[in-house]
C-alpha cells in the first residue's frame, strides 16, 4: 500500500506516531505492524508508554467540560459525519483491515458498515432527554430532577478480532454522552483499531484533545486503570485480562464495563430442519476463523441427529478454503498469531484422545487453521469446557430438552444462546432457560445490533452492557438536583 496514493489514510501523517493532542511521537519508540497471514509489514505505529497515557488523560480531562456543554445536536452531527467518512473511504480502508487482522473481504466490509451504524446510533442517543423529573417525597413544593452527566474521561481498551467495530462501539457511546476518550487499541491491530478512527474524527471536526489513541502493551492498560483523570474503563477482550482490569479499576474506585468471551451454545431441536441448522452452525462457528466472542462454541443436537449433523458440517468444511485473504480467494483467513493455532490444535488433540471423533481439519499450518469438526464431545474435554476462539465445530449429543439446557448452562460463560426449531414458542421457552445476555431463536449466535444492549453474564462480563439504551446507563451517572423557590430556615 503506497501512502502517497491513499489520501484519507496517508501514511506520512501517522507512521511512527501516536495520537495525543494530534499526531506526535510516543515515548516508547515505534513498532511494526505485521500481517498474520504472511508476516509482511503492514505499517509502523508509534508506541505509547504509561507517561504518554498520563499526558493523554490530563489533556482529555481539560477538554472534556466544554464538550459536555456542547449542544447535543452538534455532538450528533460530528458522529454522523464520522460515519459518512468511514463509508466514503471504505474501498481504501477494507484492504487495511484484511491485511492487519486477517479478515476475508466480506468481514472487512462488515466492519465498515457496522462501525458506521454504531456511530449513527450513538448520534441518535446523544439527542435523547437526559433529565428525569421526580416527585418530592416530603411534600414540599420543590422541583426535583435526575440529570445524567458524563463521567469525564473514558478509557477504552479493544481487541484484535473486530478492531474497528469494537473500538468505535465504545468511543462513539462515550463521545455521544459528553465524555472525552483515551483509547488503547490492541497492539496487533492499531491501524484498524486506532488510526482509522482518529482520522475519521479529525475529518469530522471533533474538537482537539477529546480523543487520544495510545497504542501500547499491558503497561499502558494498567496505567489507564490507575490514572486519576480517567473515571471509567470500557474493556472488550478475554476474561483473563478482563478480570485484571476489573480488579485494578475496583482498587481505584473506577466504573468498569466489561465485555468478555463466550462459550455459546446453539441448540438444534428435534423438529429442526437439519440443512438449515447446519448452515447456521457453520456460519456461527467458522466466520472470521471463529475469532469472535459470539462464535458458536457448542452445537447441541439430539442423539438421533448428532452424527448426521456432524457429517453435514464436515461436508461444508471441505468446501471452505483457507488462505491469505489479501491475495487468495478463501473463506477462512489466518489466526492472529501462530501460538493461537498451536493452542487450538492441542484442544482438538485432547478431545480425540478422550474419545471424540475428528471428521475434518484439526491441524495447523503456521497461522492457518482449517474448518474443523469434532463430534462425540463431552464434559471433561477441553473442547467442551474452553472458549476455543478458532474454527472448530464442537458437536455434542443430548437426550432430551432438560439435558440440552443442562449442557448449555454448564459453562461459566453467559454471552449468547441460540435455538433452532420449527415450533417457535417451544424453542423460545427452551431458550429462556439459558443463562445468557443474548438469545436468538432460529438464528445462529453471531448476531449484534447497534441499538441493542450487548453483554453477558458470568465470565462473559460483569452484567454491564454497551450500545442501545445502555449508552446512557453505562457512560453517564445521575446527579440528583432539588430546587426550592427560595431558601427556608431550619430549627438550628
Amino acid at each position: 500500500m503506497d501512502g502517497s496514493l491513499a489520501e484519507f489514510l496517508d501514511q506520512s501523517v501517522w507512521t511512527g506516531k501516536v495520537y495525543i493532542d494530534g499526531w506526535n511521537d510516543g515515548t516508547g519508540g515505534t513498532e511494526a505492524v505485521t500481517a498474520p497471514a504472511d508476516g509482511a509489514l503492514v505499517g509502523t505505529i508509534g508506541r505509547a508508554t504509561a507517561r504518554d497515557l498520563a499526558r493523554a488523560a490530563a489533556s482529555a480531562a481539560a477538554a472534556q467540560p466544554a464538550w459536555e456543554a456542547t449542544a447535543p445536536e452538534e455532538r450528533a452531527a460530528i458522529l454522523n459525519r464520522a460515519a459518512d467518512i468511514l463509508q466514503a473511504n471504505a474501498d481504501e480502508l477494507i484492504p487495511w483491515i484484511i491485511r492487519e487482522s486477517g479478515s476475508i473481504p466480506p468481514k472487512a466490509g462488515i466492519e465498515i458498515e457496522h462501525s458506521a451504524g454504531f456511530l449513527r446510533a450513538a448520534a441518535e442517543a446523544a439527542l435523547e432527554p437526559r433529565v428525569l423529573a421526580l416527585k418530592s417525597v416530603d411534600g414540599r413544593e420543590a422541583e426535583e430532577q435526575l440529570i445524567r452527566v458524563a463521567h469525564g474521561v473514558v478509557g477504552v481498551i479493544s481487541p484484535f478480532n473486530f478492531p474497528l467495530i469494537l473500538s468505535i462501539r465504545a468511543i462513539a457511546a462515550a463521545l455521544a454522552t459528553g465524555n472525552a476518550v483515551v483509547h488503547k487499541p490492541d497492539p496487533r491491530t492499531p491501524i484498524s483499531g486506532g488510526v482509522m478512527i482518529a482520522r475519521a474524527f479529525e475529518d469530522a471536526g471533533l474538537p482537539s484533545c477529546l480523543l487520544h489513541i495510545v497504542p501500547g502493551g499491558a503497561e499502558v492498560g494498567a496505567a489507564m486503570c490507575a490514572d486519576p483523570n480517567i473515571a471509567m474503563v470500557s474493556f472488550t477482550g478475554s476474561p483473563e485480562v478482563g478480570s485484571k482490569v476489573g480488579e485494578a479499576c475496583g482498587r481505584n474506585l473506577k466504573k468498569v464495563q466489561l465485555e468478555l468471551g463466550g462459550k455459546n451454545a446453539l441448540i438444534v431441536m428435534d423438529d429442526a430442519d437439519l440443512d438449515i441448522a447446519a448452515s447456521n452452525a457453520a456460519w456461527g462457528t467458522w466466520l472470521h476463523q471463529g475469532q469472535i466472542c459470539m462464535a458458536t462454541g457448542l452445537i447441541l443436537a439430539p442423539v438421533a441427529k448428532a452424527a448426521m449433523l456432524a457429517e453435514m458440517l464436515a461436508t461444508k468444511a471441505h468446501h471452505l478454503p483457507v488462505g491469505n485473504p489479501a491475495m487468495d480467494a478463501c473463506a477462512l483467513g489466518p489466526l492472529i498469531v501462530e501460538a493461537e493455532a498451536k493452542r487450538i490444535e492441542a484442544i482438538v488433540e485432547d478431545a480425540v484422545a478422550k474419545g471424540a471423533t475428528l471428521h475434518v481439519g484439526g491441524k495447523a499450518k503456521g497461522t492457518m487453521f482449517p474448518a474443523t469438526v469434532l463430534s462425540g464431545v463431552k464434559p471433561g474435554m477441553r473442547a467442551f469446557e474452553e472458549e476455543i476462539f478458532g474454527p472448530v465445530a464442537v458437536v455434542v449429543a443430548y437426550t432430551d430438552e432438560a439435558q440440552a439446557v443442562e449442557l448449555a448452562n454448564m459453562s461459566d460463560f453467559g454471552l449468547v444462546g441460540s435455538v433452532i426449531g420449527s415450533d417457535v414458542a417451544r424453542a423460545k421457552a427452551l431458550g429462556m432457560r439459558l443463562k445468557v445476555g443474548h438469545l436468538h431463536i432460529n438464528d445462529q449466535t453471531v448476531t449484534a445490533s447497534p441499538i441493542a444492549p450487548f453483554g453477558g453474564r458470568g465470565r462473559s462480563g460483569n452484567g454491564s452492557r454497551i450500545s442501545g439504551p445502555a449508552i446512557w446507563e453505562e457512560f453517564t451517572q445521575y446527579v440528583w438536583v432539588t430546587t426550592k423557590p427560595a431558601a427556608t430556615p431550619y430549627p438550628f
